[in-house]
């Protein structure tokens, strides 16, 4: 079985946050793999996902990185599969750290970067790349998007 997106983490304490992109990828039936490669503590690790990435199908990876966050730019230069990172809030600096680390790129080697946090909306901009090219799952992520919409109420009221 071919696996669309990569779903990487620095470490265990980044799977609460990550576990959002895989239930949205989970609920659009996007196949994944979810590992834990530190950019730091497993360098090796991550040379190796980087070089393997394309010619093992991947289509997107989803980099989540805490702290000095070198995780998502690491990844970005292994590999030509495209990388949505994930700043994971930190206590220090309550995310900032991580989210500007990821957002600094030197040219050539671009991170589209999600939100302190913001796995969930990683998940769905994998889905809508993925789309592009993939008609079914482009009406799943339509009818998710309807979804959400029709969840919306017009009127406010007492809870």
């Amino acid at each position: 079985m071919t696996v669309d997106v990569g779903l990487i983490m620095g470490s265990q304490s980044d799977w609460p946050t990550m576990r959002e992109a895989a239930a949205i990828l989970d609920e659009l039936g996007i196949t994944y793999e979810a590992r834990i490669v530190s950019a730091h503590r497993t360098p090796d690790r991550l040379w190796d996902y980087g070089k393997t990435a394309a010619g093992r199908g991947l289509k997107v990876i989803i980099a989540g990185a805490g702290g000095a966050a070198h995780l998502p730019g690491m990844m970005a230069s292994k590999t030509r599969v495209p990388v949505i990172g994930v700043p994971i809030q930190t206590r220090a600096l309550s995310g900032v750290d991580s989210l500007y680390s990821i957002l600094q790129m030197p040219r050539g080697y671009p991170v589209a970067t999600m939100a302190i946090g913001g796995a969930a909306n990683a998940g769905l901009m994998a889905a809508q790349m993925l789309a592009v090219s993939d008609a079914a799952l482009a009406e799943r992520v339509d009818a998710w998007r309807q979804a959400l919409s029709d969840s919306i109420p017009q009127e406010p009221r007492d809870e």
